[in-house]
């Protein structure tokens, strides 16, 4: 349920109508736009609520919410969201990008690859070091050492870092290091995990589960917002069909309907949606002209030798370097700006 104000209500008139709201038991989530203010009430509140509610002075209307999720609806935050950090908006108008190898395999690797990032023009850098792999003998990363050479590595190229976090235990460790957490598709509905997620101050991108519908994608974000933490992206990294021939299906129709049932940002990751390098780059450019927010694109400086055996899909510097001159012109096109802030560094 959802109780929208008048234009003209004040904030201590707020504050009154959330603390009513609270003494039956349930939450309230207070939401601005520029044209309305809305509070949702979460939980499972009395019929006698909403009539209240009705009857109360600023509230204009009274909307019951059938969807299980609340909180990630439109209904709720009719405004596309805009999570901000440290100067990088992820939302809205812009377009972001997040670079990097699978894995942090050693410090001269990831600071390479940082310096071939920060070059070509994104402004994150993405890298695993703890690594959810299919089989208990491949390689699952480094840990907490990988971190700390990422951390470092973004730090000293000013680049974001982004990492993803398997286990409630690794979230406090993963968000000293890294500016946004990452949960893999395996993770989506590891529901201790979000319920984790959603009581940390950083940033988290939400990737699908491979076999989840868009409903079941939401309402995973939902366990995050729930939690008290509002910065919350969505990624399509593709599902499971019945066709071999790429490593996913990209779903790029889940762009389009994503953002329509959601306020969320939208992120596609071409890298895995395919994994096949002569794919990235097309559906790429897909992925944009269907309104992602931004991509996070695999990219290694030999990627045939990668430690985690997915080189298949990684992207040779100069293809990356060359995607980016390419998206650079593409986004006007799309409505997106695209800041890319390149620094005049070789690519070797």
């Amino acid at each position: 349920m959802i109780a929208i104000t008048s234009s003209t209500i004040t904030d201590e008139r707020i504050a009154e109508i959330v603390h009513h709201i609270e003494k039956f038991g349930v939450q309230a989530h207070v939401s601005r736009g520029t044209d309305r203010t809305v509070i949702g009430i979460i939980g499972k509140a009395e019929p006698k609520l909403a009539e209240q509610l009705r009857q109360m002075s600023g509230i204009d209307n009274v909307i019951k919410i059938s969807k299980p999720y609340k909180l990630a609806s439109r209904d709720f935050h009719p405004e596309d969201s805009v999570i901000d950090i440290n100067g990088v908006k992820i939302g809205g108008g812009e377009l972001v990008i997040m670079g990097g190898p699978c894995a942090v395999e050693s410090p001269e690797q990831i600071d390479e690859i940082a310096r071939l990032v920060k070059a070509a023009g994104a402004q994150v850098l993405r890298g695993g070091a703890f690594k959810p792999r299919t089989g208990p003998y491949s390689f699952q990363g480094i840990g907490v050492e990988g971190l700390e050479m990422m951390a470092q590595a973004g730090k000293k190229h000013g680049l974001l870092t982004i990492t993803e976090v398997m286990t409630p235990e690794y979230v406090d460790v993963c968000a000293e290091y890294a500016d946004i957490l990452q949960v893999g598709t395996r993770n989506m509905q590891n529901f201790d995990l979000l319920r984790k997620l959603g009581q940390t101050n950083r940033p988290v991108l939400l990737k699908r589960g491979f076999s989840a519908t868009y409903e079941e994608f939401l309402s995973a974000a939902e366990y995050i917002l729930a939690g008290g933490n509002p910065n919350v992206m969505l990624c399509e990294r593709g599902i499971r069909t019945f066709e071999s021939y790429t490593r996913n299906t990209l779903d790029l129709a889940a762009i389009p309907v994503l953002k329509s049932l959601s306020h969320l940002p939208v992120i596609s990751d071409p890298s895995h949606g395919t994994g096949r390098r002569e794919l990235v780059e097309p559906m790429s450019k897909a992925s944009v002209a269907a309104g992602a927010d931004g991509l996070i694109v695999e990219m290694h400086t030999d990627p045939d030798n990668s430690m985690t055996g997915d080189g298949v899909q990684s992207l040779f510097p100069e293809q990356f370097a060359k995607l980016m001159q390419d998206l650079e012109k593409l986004a006007p096109l799309c409505g997106k700006t695209f800041d890319t802030k390149k620094e005049p560094v070789s690519i070797s």
